[in-house]
């Protein structure tokens, strides 16, 4: 069992797995976030994802129970100052995570600051700290215990040990870490969105229903979801935000966000989180 403290910032869904998984790796977590009620709803997904894994009888329920003990909840940053490295995992907000990056370096100094953003700029993060080589990208995927892959981006700033300790964090995880430069959206998502970006405006054309678009890429490209499902899964708010930092980091018009995915975000039809997005959910 490792005797480091894991500081997460933000106990939304990324934030929920992320402590999930540094939990039952046998770190010590301190989770943080304004709202205690989302705190409380937080360690209530941990104990029924962990659960889960009970039930399947990959985990016991003594570890369970120890894995449960090794999470800390506070709505107070400064919990935060002994951590070794931490994790922020805040909603897609430039001026929020670089306030809360600038807040972070000041807390404490010897303490690597990663950011599970999906597409923002780490060099930008790392330009508001006072110790920018220790800050590095650390991006995993939702939902964060099933999927295996985190991408390690490294800052203009970024220090080789920085990287390397992230990247050992990564494999202590269970996970595989990806080495990827500062780029709007990295890999994965400059891939991926662009493409669920391009099946809304099928949508929008009436080229076909999205049953059917997602059927296709399915059955034709043996994708385990389709892409407009996938959408509703990741968020269409989260979507619409990644192919505009696309739109605004390359500036070239093939990133343009489809007017139905910016209207659907309007209307707040968001995909599973809200019960609604490109399918319905009860």
């Amino acid at each position: 069992m490792s005797e480091q403290v894991i500081g997460v910032v933000g106990a939304g869904t990324m934030g929920q797995g992320i402590a999930q998984v540094l939990v039952q790796s046998g770190f010590a977590v301190k989770l943080y976030d304004v709202a205690d009620e989302q705190l409380q709803r937080a360690r209530a997904a941990i104990d029924k994802g962990l659960g889960k894994l009970v039930a399947k009888e990959k985990l016991g329920e003594a570890d369970k129970d120890a894995a449960m003990q090794r999470l800390d909840t506070s709505t107070a940053l400064d919990a935060l100052r002994d951590c070794e490295v931490i994790i922020e995992a805040a909603p897609e907000q430039p001026a929020l995570k670089e306030k809360l990056f600038r807040d972070l370096s000041r807390l404490t100094h010897e303490a690597i600051l990663a950011s599970n953003t999906s597409s923002l700029s780490l060099t930008r993060l790392a330009a508001v700290c006072e110790r920018p080589e220790r800050v590095v990208g650390m991006h995993f995927f939702n939902p964060v215990p099933v999927l295996k892959l985190v991408e390690v981006i490294r800052a203009e700033q970024t220090s080789d040990a920085t990287v390397a300790r992230i990247e050992a964090l990564t494999e202590s995880l269970g996970k595989t870490a990806v080495a990827i430069g500062d780029s709007p959206g990295f890999a994965v998502n400059r891939l991926l969105v662009p493409m669920i970006n391009e099946a809304a405006f099928l949508l929008q054309e009436g080229v076909a229903s999205a049953e059917d678009i997602d059927a296709a890429m399915k059955l034709g490209a043996a994708h385990p979801l389709g892409p407009l499902a996938l959408a509703d899964l990741i968020g269409l708010d989260v979507c619409l935000s990644i192919m505009e930092v696309l739109q605004e980091g390359f500036g070239d018009p093939k990133y343009r966000p489809c007017p139905l995915l910016k209207r659907m975000v309007d209307a707040g039809y968001l995909g599973r989180k809200s019960g609604r997005g490109f399918h319905v959910y009860s």
